[in-house]
């Protein structure tokens, strides 16, 4: 490891004792919660000194904790579907009891992500949802990540069964480096390919306490990537959630798929967790996911050069290119010498995906880690997340990630006031290969182009010279070069493919990557309001991190040499109530430096105003921004034989001499094609490339209506600078020879879009409590307001969606039900696999529980899509269906 993560890591835990040492007299706090109704003990229960230390009761209904707050001193005891009780404390302050009333109560739930500090829902300063436990084991569908669509907001792009991407307020990708993702505190980004993998990888279902979504910038607290928004998730404490839980999930999807037949989808997971004396504690977890992955079937024409579809099939079109078949995209246009064929483009006959990617999918997750608390408000942690996984990912091209495994391994020492943790992200990419760049390299092991373009025009000229109209002898061409071609499921089509794939992609001639990349970060938060005697909240922190990009020049420029990209930043926030608490204002600050970009300042201003109790109006501006990712930087990636994508540094600029040989923009190159006259080419000039930063204001309204309706409703406008957009550029290899159709290189790379680009939307979202029930509504509205200027923006958001549910968690003698309808308008997609128009869908989840106390189990029987009509969230992505399942969940809570 890295000797300056070390010595952090040293130095952290030096501090931490230091502390320890030093803290002040402390009041023991205990005692236990439980139903005014039945006397049933509440597990999960948030117990807070007003403006101090908070904990929550064990399964058992029990808490116990310190407080250096002398009494009197007032409790507050908060728990979702209860009324709030607050309690003053004078005299003994163990062994209390308290008794909570069921209530419609909305609107009560802890966060702590909005300000880095515990607070009410209500009480946030910026837009925030809160996914708790409770809720993700009444989830409807198949797993709790695919659930957070439900939310108000939330957009999803599903790439495979086990990849889905989510994202907040437009610009939706399939990597969506512009959210996000942290688990346990751990920044959830593969640190070479880039995209978040939290349900390939990550927490069980079992393990996860509680998931907590910031829409919209939030890079003035979290740093780089959380331009659009921000997802934290959090694990299971093993003082507070004990005991052995087994869950046994199983059920079919691919029902009436007209490609395949149904096949059975499985899921197990184990969590086990044990405390001695309150002060060691432990816990493993462990889950298996194994079932027969969602195909990408979308054999449309597509014009790559224009980026638009054709209507054309392999039939009608000699240069048909299949948006999921690959191999075809090499094409020629044949010169004079052709004959009949002077001025035609051909391509290769291609092979379908589900010919060439791993569907079977499998996900294996474990966790591990080791608790020690000092005392009831210091505690460390020693973690380690490791997962292995085969799915398919959608990039430029789209990725069999077999095998693929990722390990993140965390030392933590946290108190109710600090926090000082590092970590390491460690990336493999196993087996993981190119699906385009496979379908291309089999045909060429099996026939070179240059032979079987050949065979191709002199069989089309001599049916044409014997009378064979053009379609025909189209076919008769095609027929002949492909003689022999190793047809899918034959051996010698497998002996190609295992050939390719164990090939590295680029100077080893085949399709397979070779990432080794791994991530270092040390940070550390402290806030200083109980030693300002909380007349004002302050808190400052820092985090420092290298990436290390390993992968043998099958994705990055490092063939020959080491790539390590290093980033600092600080921060500090301050918060203040005023006007008898009625309003409360909070101003935030921090600064980032990446070696290769200036250093960069992202404030953020809001202020909280209680307009009646429980009812609140907010306002806030704040600023977010990314660094290009590690891909945006360095990566140099052949995808097809005369197509490269690049970041965008000056280096890998000059390596392809783009700034002396200059590319073409696409717009004007596409005019040239159409008319042949070279006047129209427009070189393109790089500017300086800079980090991307937006500016978002926000309005919205949190309210609770007579303890049953809960209204969330938020305004947004952002305006981003420095947008980094992809480019697409035609060059001329031979400066001064005269530019063909079939001379030039084409170079995908990323650049900052000179126009300041800009969105707005709104949403809105209720929350109704009706007996038993809970009704759940909102809509959201995103639209995109300037052009693109050339740029590929990818916006990918529908201007509309929404979302309906219903549920309960015990509607009649321990029987709970979910139900959740999901629509979205159609919309255009943009991506550099393929740009398309994605329809309209709407789609229904629904699940039935039973609780048998007795045996401590809970049996489900539910479905997501359950009406089964095959939809598709991204263009170029598969089509989804049915999964229903029935699970069984043995939940065995030791004291």
């Amino acid at each position: 490891m890295n000797k300056i993560f070390t010595h952090s890591i040293c130095a952290f835990i030096f501090i931490i004792f230091l502390v320890a040492k030093l803290s002040a007299q402390q009041t023991t706090i205990s005692g236990t919660v439980s139903d005014k109704t039945s006397k049933e003990k509440l597990a999960g229960v948030t117990v807070t000194v007003r403006g101090g230390q908070a904990t929550s009761t064990d399964a058992y209904g029990h808490f116990s904790f310190k407080t250096t707050r002398q009494k009197p001193f007032t409790l507050v005891i908060s728990y979702v579907g209860y009324q709030t009780l607050e309690q003053q404390i004078t005299g003994s302050s163990t062994d209390l009891s308290f008794e909570l009333q069921q209530q419609g109560i909305l609107g009560q739930e802890v966060v702590v992500a909005a300000s880095r500090t515990p607070e009410r829902i209500l009480e946030s300063p910026v837009s925030i949802e809160r996914v708790s436990a409770t809720a993700i084991q009444q989830a409807a569908a198949p797993s709790f990540y695919e659930a957070l669509a439900n939310l108000k907001g939330v957009e999803m792009s599903t790439q495979s069964l086990t990849f889905q991407s989510i994202n907040t307020r437009g610009f939706n990708t399939n990597g969506n480096e512009r959210f996000n993702q942290f688990v346990d505190g751990m920044d959830n980004q593969a640190p070479g390919l880039n995209f978040s993998i939290a349900n390939i990888v990550g927490l069980t279902e079992l393990d996860i306490d509680n998931a907590e979504l910031l829409p919209g910038a939030s890079s003035a607290l979290y740093g780089s990537g959380g331009i659009n928004g921000t997802l934290l998730m959090t694990s299971k404490s093993p003082f507070t959630y004990q005991g052995l839980s087994v869950q046994l999930k199983t059920g079919l999807n691919h029902v009436n798929d007209p490609q395949q037949k149904a096949s059975v989808y499985n899921d197990y997971s184990m969590r086990y967790a044990k405390a001695f004396n309150n002060r060691f504690a432990f816990k493993v977890d462990f889950s298996y996911l194994k079932a027969n992955d969602w195909q990408a079937r979308n054999y449309t024409d597509y014009d790559r050069l224009n980026n638009v579809t054709k209507a054309g099939t392999r039939t009608t079109d000699p240069n048909y290119d299949g948006v999921n078949v690959y191999g075809d995209e090499i094409n020629t246009t044949f010169g004079a010498t052709a004959g009949f064929l002077n001025g035609q483009t051909v391509s290769r006959t291609g092979y379908n995906e589900n010919a060439l990617v791993d569907y079977g999918t499998k996900s294996i997750k474990t966790l591990g880690a080791l608790h020690y608390k000092f005392n009831d408000n210091l505690e460390a942690i020693a973690q380690a997340d490791y997962g292995i996984g085969t799915s398919v990912y959608t990039g430029s091209d789209r990725y069999s990630l077999k095998n693929f495994t990722l390990g993140q391994y965390k030392l933590e020492v946290k108190g109710t006031d600090f926090f000082l943790r590092g970590y390491t992200t460690q990336e493999r990419s196993g087996d993981a290969y190119n699906a385009t760049a496979l379908g291309t390299l089999i045909n060429e092991e099996w026939k070179p182009s240059t032979t079987w373009f050949t065979q191709y025009a002199t069989a089309y000229n001599v049916a044409r010279l014997g009378g064979q109209t053009d379609a025909a002898a189209q076919q008769i061409a095609r027929s002949t070069a492909d003689a022999g071609r190793p047809q899918p499921g034959s051996t010698a089509f497998q002996a190609l493919k295992d050939d390719v794939t164990s090939k590295t992609i680029g100077p080893g001639g085949g399709a397979k990557f070779n990432d080794k990349s791994n991530l270092y970060n040390a940070e550390g938060m402290y806030n200083f309001s109980k030693l300002l005697n909380n007349v004002v909240d302050i808190l400052v922190g820092a985090n420092y991190r290298i990436y290390k990009l390993h992968s043998d020049g099958t994705l990055f420029d490092d063939l020959t040499r080491s790539i390590n990209i290093n980033e600092v930043g600080a921060y500090a926030q301050i918060n203040k109530k005023l006007f008898d608490d009625k309003l409360k204002l909070t101003g935030s600050i921090r600064y980032d430096k990446n070696q290769n970009f200036d250093g960069k300042f992202t404030p953020r201003i809001s202020g909280v105003y209680t307009i009646a109790p429980n009812n609140n109006i907010r306002v806030s501006y704040q600023t977010g921004y990314r660094n290009p990712t590690t891909q945006n930087q360095y990566i140099d990636l052949l995808v097809r034989t005369n197509t490269r994508i690049i970041g965008g540094l000056p280096e890998l600029l000059d390596k392809y001499n783009l700034n002396t040989n200059k590319g073409y923009t696409l717009q004007s190159f596409q005019q040239f094609s159409a008319t042949g006259n070279p006047a129209v080419l427009q070189p393109y000039t790089f500017g300086k490339f800079n980090p991307e930063s937006v500016q978002a204001y926000e309005v919205g309204y949190k309210g609770l209506i007579t303890n049953k309706l809960l209204i969330d409703a938020y305004y947004y406008y952002n305006q981003y600078k420095n947008f980094i957009s992809n480019i697409i550029l035609i060059q001329n290899p031979t400066p001064g020879n005269p530019v063909g159709l079939a001379n030039y290189q084409v170079f995908s790379t990323y650049a900052n879009n000179p126009a300041k680009v800009k969105t707005d939307g709104f949403a809105v979202g209720l929350d109704y409590q009706l007996y038993k029930l809970n009704l759940t509504g909102n809509v959201s509205y995103n639209k995109l307001s300037s052009a693109s200027n050339g740029y590929i923006n990818q916006y990918n958001t529908p201007e509309y969606r929404y979302n309906l549910g219903i549920n309960s968690s015990n509607i009649y003698k321990n029987i709970g039900f979910n139900v959740q309808y999901r629509w979205q308008e159609q919309f255009l997609w943009e991506s550099p696999f393929a740009t398309g128009t994605v329809p309209a869908f709407g789609t229904v989840d629904a699940q039935v529980s039973y609780k048998i106390n007795p045996a401590k189990c809970t049996v489900k029987v539910g479905g997501s899509n359950i009406l089964n009509k095959y939809y598709v969230t991204s263009y170029g992505n598969p089509q989804i269906g049915a999964v229903y399942y029935v699970s069984l969940l043995f939940d065995q809570l030791l004291k």
